[in-house]
């Protein structure tokens, strides 16, 4: 009769540790999960931003430029083509986060041959409203650049996580999938060439 009480409390022992672990990992599992979800929703936060002050931008630069008509209409277009792509946080793919990324970076292109046509209009670059907004989107780009790095530190974190044995049976048993995370830009490794 007591070798029956050993062995039932043994396993009722074994049964805790293993529902203990279990339940750590999975919550360690879903805590990082929504710490992707949210370090993704401040990265729409910053696009967001700066999606807005274009607008004010293109209008600021439109009252003293209005010949630069194909600039202006370029950084309406590619702000448009930006703000139609959404990711869902929950299936965040290489493919979705690789165009997502394409189309932000023709709103910076394009943002960037704004900001190269300025430089002929001296009104313009002496302008409050125009020096306010220029500093502001520069400040904006900043903190993308800040956000997308804390994505991909989130993102990093969880992948290890969930491929990392015995917690990558568990992930794989509850359906936890990697998530893709920001990659340079092609030929981003590559300096630009400064000649005087």
């Amino acid at each position: 009769m007591k070798k029956s009480w050993i062995i039932i409390a043994v396993i009722i022992l074994l049964v805790i540790i293993l529902y203990n672990a279990f339940k750590g990992s999975y919550n360690t599992m879903v805590a990082m999960d929504e710490e992707v979800k949210t370090a993704w929703a401040n990265v729409q936060t910053q696009y967001q931003r700066r999606s807005d002050l274009i607008p004010n931008l293109v209008n600021t630069v439109k009252g003293f430029a209005d010949q630069e008509r194909e600039v202006l209409v370029g950084v309406t277009e590619a702000r448009a083509k930006a703000s139609s792509i959404q990711i869902d946080p929950e299936n965040i793919n290489p493919a979705m986060l690789q165009q997502f990324q394409a189309a932000q970076g023709e709103l910076s292109s394009a943002l960037s041959r704004l900001l190269v046509t300025v430089e002929r209009y001296p009104d313009i670059k002496s302008n409050q409203n125009f020096l306010e907004l220029q500093a502001q989107l520069e400040g904006t780009e900043n903190r993308i650049a800040v956000a997308r790095d804390r994505f991909n530190s989130s993102v990093q974190k969880y992948n290890t996580k969930i491929r990392s044995f015995p917690t990558n049976i568990m992930a794989g048993i509850f359906g936890f999938e990697s998530k893709a995370q920001f990659q340079a830009t092609e030929g981003a490794q590559t300096a630009p060439e400064v000649n005087f």
